[in-house]
C-alpha cells in the first residue's frame, strides 16, 4: 500500500525534523524550498555544516512528532501486523 501525502502533512507531522535530526549526524539534510503561498517548490537532499537545531525547534519537533505517535499509534501497529 501507498497513500501519496503532500510535503505540506509530512512537515506538520514533525517527521522532516526528525529525519532531519538523524540526517545531521552525517551532514546531511534534506531541504525544502517554500514560496511566498507557502506551497512547496523544491525538496532536494544537501550536504550541510550544521548539525542539530535550536533547542525551542527540537521542543516544537518533539511535541509534533510525540501527538502524531499518539494519535496514529493504533493505526501503525495495525499496518505492522498486517
Amino acid at each position: 500500500m501507498v497513500k501519496k501525502k503532500t510535503w505540506k502533512e509530512f512537515r506538520e507531522t514533525g517527521l522532516l525534523w526528525w529525519i532531519n535530526m538523524v540526517l545531521h549526524t552525517f551532514g546531511w539534510a534534506i531541504v525544502i524550498d517554500i514560496n511566498d503561498d507557502g506551497e512547496v517548490i523544491s525538496a532536494y537532499p544537501a550536504r550541510v555544516k550544521f548539525r542539530g537545531f535550536a533547542p525551542e525547534i527540537n521542543d516544537e519537533g518533539y511535541i509534533k512528532v510525540g501527538n502524531y505517535i499518539k494519535d496514529n499509534a493504533g493505526e501503525l501497529a495495525k499496518e505492522a501486523e498486517d
